[in-house]
């Protein structure tokens, strides 16, 4: 790789690393900020579904945004949506309201930066790179989703509600980082989509064999992902767990998705797509499951351990996938798509979710999604995303 493209890499993760921390800060926050307002348990799932209702609608448009107009301009809009939404958490105005705006703009924010980087790690990887390409991406990803609960505990305090508030006016120092760093982006030019890609592209990337099972493994695996987040803290205040607790059972998932990630690649060479899908997609219904029920705070943390490796491996394998069967002109449309139907994942399980929490409480909602979880792996099985490893 040239030192330009290196450059361009390291930049692209940092922008990856610094979105989730952001995204990972406010979301975990916005939960105990709704616990400190007796926000019934039931709304917490409203809440979680609130970040996923506007992007729903425009992951779509975001990706023609970006095959059209570029990552970076696309970029530069996600990041200055962050900083907003963080500044609307942090004037504490509004109540439960507020809460829903501010993850609505959030949500939004987070969809065009994601999408802008990873139509560039897929404009951007050469040929047979894709896995480890989106490997290293996600890696950067969980990193940051590694610090962003960490920092709950560090700014927060460990009581078993955080004092929200520095949390929420730092996760908006942050996201003018964020918007310095996409201001340093410098992607290379590229030949546009031609006319036939621009009006037919969403066609073609419909018609393509095994893409509806892609997108179900894909948005289920990230809902369970969002679930933990709002529901783990529930759970702990269930239970009587610090905050500070929670908060380490969040940064070990995330540490561990990192590992898978970043070995992704060579995983993938030695056993193939389907077969790591099925088993990482089998191991998270499994540790799921297990995670709900009454254990002692060590085998907890083993099994988040064990959760957060399978929940590593769905979404950078979904992506490699899409980035080798897409056509170069559409790959920002083809990834949007996959976070459209992750958007929809994301608003209509927590939904569900959320009313099962009125009857069973959290625990029973980390029950219910590991049948979920459950599901979706019977589906992968039949999911043939083999056909080009990359190393």
């Amino acid at each position: 790789m040239t030192a330009p493209g290196r450059r361009l890499l390291a930049v692209l993760l940092l922008h990856s690393a610094l979105t989730q921390v952001i995204t990972f800060v406010l979301r975990p926050t916005s939960a105990y900020r709704a616990l400190e307002l007796d926000v019934p348990a039931a709304w917490l799932g409203a809440l979680t579904a609130s970040f996923a209702v506007v992007p729903l609608l425009l992951a779509v448009p975001s990706g023609q945004a970006t095959d059209r107009f570029g990552e970076r301009r696309v970029m530069l809009v996600g990041a200055v949506l962050m900083v907003f939404s963080g500044a609307v958490f942090a004037t504490e105005r509004g109540g439960a309201a507020g809460l829903v705006l501010g993850s609505v703009v959030l949500g939004t924010g987070h969809l065009l930066s994601v999408v802008g980087q990873q139509a560039a790690v897929a404009n951007t990887a050469g040929p047979g790179r894709f896995d480890s390409a989106f490997g290293y991406y996600t890696f950067a990803a969980s990193l940051g989703q590694a610090v962003g609960p960490a920092l709950i505990t560090l700014i927060g305090g460990e009581g078993a509600l955080p004092d929200t508030t520095p949390i929420f006016r730092t996760a908006t120092a942050l996201g003018v980082v964020l918007l310095a760093c996409t201001a340093f982006l410098r992607m290379p030019v590229r030949e546009q989509a031609g006319s036939t890609a621009g009006t037919g592209g969403m066609g073609t990337l419909l018609r393509l064999p095994g893409l509806l099972r892609a997108l179900l493994v894909s948005c289920v695996v990230l809902a369970a992902v969002d679930i933990t987040l709002v529901y783990l803290p529930a759970l702990g205040a269930d239970r009587g767990l610090a905050a500070g607790f929670i908060g380490l059972l969040l940064t070990l998932r995330a540490v561990a998705s990192m590992a898978s990630r970043l070995f992704l690649g060579r995983l993938v060479a030695r056993v193939g797509r389907r077969r790591l899908m099925v088993g990482s997609v089998a191991l998270s219904a499994v540790s799921m499951a297990v995670v709900a029920a009454p254990l002692p705070p060590a085998a907890m943390a083993a099994v988040v351990v064990l959760l957060g490796l399978g929940l590593g491996v769905g979404q950078p394998l979904t992506m490699s996938w899409l980035a080798e069967v897409a056509p170069a002109g559409l790959r920002g449309r083809a990834m949007s798509l996959r976070l459209t139907g992750n958007r929809l994942g994301q608003v209509l399980i927590p939904s569900a979710v959320g009313l099962v929490a009125a009857g069973v409480g959290a625990a029973g909602v980390l029950g219910a999604t590991a049948a979920a979880l459950a599901v979706v792996g019977v589906a992968a099985r039949r999911l043939a995303v083999d056909g080009g490893r990359g190393t």
